[in-house]
């Protein structure tokens, strides 16, 4: 029975995940990373520790799962987009890869970002992609861009390493601010726009498709066979996607990690950038993606948990089981600032009107409420409705959390049984259509559902009064 590997190049590790070929995980091995942040605002990583990072957790499943790994034949990549990763003219790396949470080139975003960026990449040019940071390094590292050969997404140069090849794929493409998105193809007018060319640039090829084969030496140093197939893959979130079966028009996933993340997908290319929703090609071919995100979601809560000295699982289990209608108390989740719809990096958080008898669990209620209502901002942007989304991230363990936010978003949200069905999982998935060809819709089917929660209709007049109130608050707080 042929087995598949998923790599997952994350921030702050690599994953290395074997499936079968019915996607049961086999093993799994992770290896941690770190990031520098050598100046202010400035987040940076050594693309040598995700080489060596690879050769440890190999290595790891070599000595655990020998067998498991011999009978490989495809493998996919995911990995953290927007990072610029320069290479040479002997594809030697030129200096630390700008990760995507370096906000040194928030000018040269400001710059690129026009009506003709926007009409081509479909997105507003924010300082995390990685067309600014190359203007960055232009202007202040001259001697640094003129060596370069190529510019490279972190996931494209460990395939660089794997394969030889310099491929990427239109996922992780559509996060730089140099792709054609709705043509899905490089665009030499904004590449020019950054002192480059398409001979700077990798092929593209759809995440399904076959970018290379694994390096003979690669392949017996790790025990596997010859020939094998590595996928395009794609870019974080899109991978995570093909992870939770998020492939079809009309479905959706809804993530509540430290930050939140509402993302849709759509058969055809219709870009809101004026709504600082992302709109970037999906893994898949001939299929796009939008997604909303907010900065402050389950770390909303972290934060109330600091500082009312509770964790946020006791903070929420105080509310019981029972959604309430929200009262008077708003809150605006904007800590970090806000990304959609506001784009607003200076705008910060507030609390609105406290009385004199809010207690703790109105204080959570209402920032459970606030986040939903972030969230719902985000629904709004991308001008559609979804029926149902799938649940994922540390805010998915609380029920009531869910149900509010089936309630506030109006459809359905399903919570996924126990497992393992991120990054990691959506990149093995893709080596799998690699390597065989067979249908991405048959292969990334949603996983096993635990719980479903319905939206509470009788609360929906109130969450309507409510959530117009809150779109009230942030008018006013920003010219406060």
């Amino acid at each position: 029975m042929p087995n598949y590997l998923g790599f997952d190049l994350g921030t702050s590790s690599l994953k290395v995940l074997i499936i079968g070929e019915d996607q049961a995980p086999i093993a799994t091995a992770s290896v941690p990373l770190t990031v520098e942040r050598p100046d202010f605002g400035w987040s940076e990583q050594d693309p040598a520790s995700w080489i060596a990072a690879c050769q440890t957790a190999m290595g790891m499943l070599k000595a655990s799962h020998a067998e498991a790994l011999a009978r490989v034949e495809g493998i996919g990549l995911s990995g953290h987009m927007h990072g610029a990763t320069l290479v040479g003219p002997d594809d030697r790396v030129l200096r630390p890869c700008i990760l995507w949470n370096d906000t040194r080139s928030h000018e040269e975003a400001h710059e690129l970002d026009d009506a003709q960026s926007r009409a081509i990449t479909g997105n507003i040019v924010f300082p995390g992609f990685t067309a600014p940071k190359l203007l960055w390094v232009q202007r202040h590292e001259p001697e640094i861009f003129a060596k370069i050969r190529r510019v490279l997404l972190p996931k494209d140069f460990l395939r660089l390493w794997l394969t030889g090849e310099a491929v990427s794929e239109m996922s992780d493409a559509a996060g730089t601010a140099w792709l054609d998105t709705g043509a899905r193809e490089w665009s030499p007018e904004m590449l020019a726009r950054t002192g480059l060319t398409l001979d700077h640039m990798p092929l593209l090829v759809e995440g399904t498709e076959v970018s290379g084969t694994l390096r003979p030496d690669l392949a017996a140093e790790w025990g596997l066979g010859l020939g094998i197939v590595v996928a395009g893959g794609g870019g974080d979130n899109a991978a995570s996607a093909c992870g939770v079966g998020i492939v079809r028009p009309g479905s959706g996933f809804l993530s509540l990690g430290t930050s939140g993340v509402l993302f849709t997908t759509a058969a055809s290319y219709a870009p809101r950038p004026e709504t600082a929703v992302h709109t970037f090609c999906h893994a898949l071919p001939n299929t796009w993606h939008q997604m909303g995100v907010t900065l402050s979601a389950a770390g909303s809560l972290e934060w109330l948990s600091k500082l009312l000295r509770e964790t946020p699982g006791e903070l929420t289990q105080a509310l019981g089981t029972d959604v309430q209608a929200p009262g008077r108390l708003l809150f605006l989740p904007y800590l970090s600032g806000e990304r959609t719809p506001h784009n607003d990096a200076a705008i910060r958080g507030v609390f609105a009107g406290l009385e004199a008898d809010t207690d703790r669990p109105d204080m959570t209620r209402t920032v459970l409420e606030g986040v939903a209502f972030s969230m719902r901002d985000c629904l709004v942007a991308g001008g559609g409705t979804v029926d149902r989304l799938v649940a994922v991230g540390a805010g998915s363990r609380s029920a009531y959390w869910l149900e509010l936010m089936a309630t506030v978003l109006d459809c359905e949200i399903v919570l996924p049984a126990a497992g393992d069905f991120g990054a990691a999982l959506g990149a093995a998935r893709l080596g799998l259509c690699a390597a065989t060809g067979a249908d991405p819709l048959e292969i990334m089917s949603e996983p096993p559902i635990a719980r479903a929660f319905a939206p509470r209709r009788d609360l929906a007049a109130a969450v309507d009064e409510a959530y117009g109130r809150y779109r009230a608050l942030y008018p006013a707080l920003r010219h406060a």
